[in-house]
């Protein structure tokens, strides 16, 4: 907006009226600001003076002091924020935005890129484990049809004969002896 006479006086009145809040028992007057060197681009300096004590100025630390107490009503004011409206040498009431050292996109593609490795490790590590399962299932299975040979006869299991040591049956072992006689 335009830089004006009506501006400079509310700037001064603003200026005053801090002074004001930060010593109580000051009496600054909108005359005892003043402003120097305004260029077209609104920069400029000012001080602000003291009538009653015959001392031209107020010390820096006092004028900055009260505009730091007072900056939010001064950028309110005028419309303005921290970014727009700037006092060199007096800090911003809010911090500047912290710039991360490395930017944004290269965080979301390094998780992104962890992620997708991530699966891809799983998926040959899972299909090796199943590998060895059924590598494991099936040799377990000839080991057990080698052990044990187990003929069906009708549906019922039954031991193999070991033909070397020989077999004898029970149950015609009795009946021999009851019906031969040594």
């Amino acid at each position: 907006y335009a830089w004006d006479a009506n501006e400079e006086y509310l700037f001064k009145a603003m200026v005053a009226f801090a002074m004001r809040r930060y010593s109580s028992k000051s009496a600054t007057q909108i005359s005892n600001v003043l402003l120097c060197n305004v260029t077209d681009r609104v920069s400029f300096w000012f001080v602000v003076t003291d009538s009653s004590k015959n001392v031209t100025t107020v010390p820096g630390s006092e004028v900055e002091a009260a505009i730091r107490m007072n900056r939010n009503r001064i950028n309110n004011a005028f419309l303005l924020s921290d970014k727009t409206l700037q006092f060199l040498k007096i800090t911003s009431t809010l911090s500047p935005p912290v710039e991360p050292s490395t930017p944004v996109w290269l965080i979301v593609f390094g998780v992104v890129l962890c992620l997708i490795v991530a699966g891809i490790v799983f998926l040959v590590v899972s299909g090796i484990q199943k590998h060895k399962k059924k590598n494991k299932e099936s040799t377990e299975r000839e080991n057990l049809e080698e052990k044990d040979e187990v003929t069906l006869e009708n549906g019922i299991p039954c031991e193999a004969l070991d033909l070397k040591a020989g077999h004898i049956n029970g149950v015609f072992a009795a009946d021999d002896e009851r019906f031969t006689s040594l």
